[in-house]
């Protein structure tokens, strides 16, 4: 019966995202979708590259955020194998670890910036009632079409959930590529802009608000739980990645500083000395 649910779910899930993409091609060519009103000079075959371009760095972005927090808790000899993927790194946890909080306000900004793209491409532009409705469905289900799920589903499988679970499995992978540093130093870019610098003093704000400590606070330190029978779990990286199920999503040991603090003693560093 598991093996019967899990499959059926499976196939359920592949039928919805192909109708969905069925949809979109299918407006796209036709001129239904709102690139149509925004960009009516824009040809179908670059509505249709910029529909694919914008999707992978959505997935790229989403992918380097699980790789780059998957990675935090090695040695830094070993968070690179290549030449692009130790460049990654020594420019992600230089210093204080501020890189990695600001690539995440540079991530954000660009992922919001492409979705509104993407919404476009994948929005319908078709009033029911007229005779064009999309293959040639019932008013209702057009009226339903036009609000635009079909596109969250896209979005949720092709730029976000399936680069996610790849790179909690194979983090390395995606730091050796050299589009992961070319999207960071971007991201980083548009931290450095100050747009989104309003972030740093919210966050701390929020933190001041609410009175939030640090994890030892709450469940003290490693020595702590190991006096008390609970002691952090151990798990080698091998364990920890290369598999879909779990790989990536264990987390740190609690208590990880951030860079809200100010400057703070390198991870690098603190690994050295332990």
């Amino acid at each position: 019966f598991t093996f019967a649910f899990f499959w059926g779910r499976v196939i359920m899930s592949m039928a919805i995202l192909g109708f969905c993409l069925a949809v979109v091609f299918v407006a796209l060519f036709n001129g239904q979708t709102m690139m149509t009103v925004k960009y009516p000079n824009l040809p179908n075959g670059v509505n249709v590259f910029l529909f694919f371009f914008f999707m992978s760095i959505v997935g790229m972005l989403e992918g380097m955020q699980i790789a780059f927090f998957a990675v935090a808790k090695l040695p830094a000899n070993e968070r690179g194998t290549s030449f692009f993927g130790r460049k990654t790194c020594d420019l992600l946890f230089k210093g204080n670890g501020q890189n990695l909080p600001g690539f995440m306000i540079g991530r954000q900004l660009t992922v919001v910036c492409s979705f509104f793209l993407v919404a476009s491409i994948t929005g319908l532009n078709i009033e029911p009632g007229q005779g064009n409705n999309i293959f040639g469905i019932k008013d209702g289900a057009q009226k339903f079409l036009n609000y635009g799920f079909h596109g969250a589903v896209i979005t949720t499988i092709l730029a976000s959930i399936t680069w996610q679970l790849a790179a909690s499995a194979f983090p390395i992978a995606f730091l050796n590529n050299p589009a992961t540093y070319i999207l960071l130093v971007f991201a980083l870019f548009l931290e450095w802009t100050g747009l989104c610098s309003g972030a740093w003093v919210l966050a701390r704000v929020f933190k001041a608000a609410l009175g939030i400590q640090y994890d030892e606070v709450y469940v003290g330190t490693p020595e702590e739980r190991m006096a008390n029978n609970h002691a952090d779990k151990e798990m080698t990286f091998g364990q920890d990645v290369g598999h879909l199920t779990g790989g990536g999503f264990a987390g740190h040991l609690v208590g990880s500083h951030d860079a809200l603090d100010g400057p703070i003693q390198s991870r690098d560093a603190i690994d050295q000395a332990a």
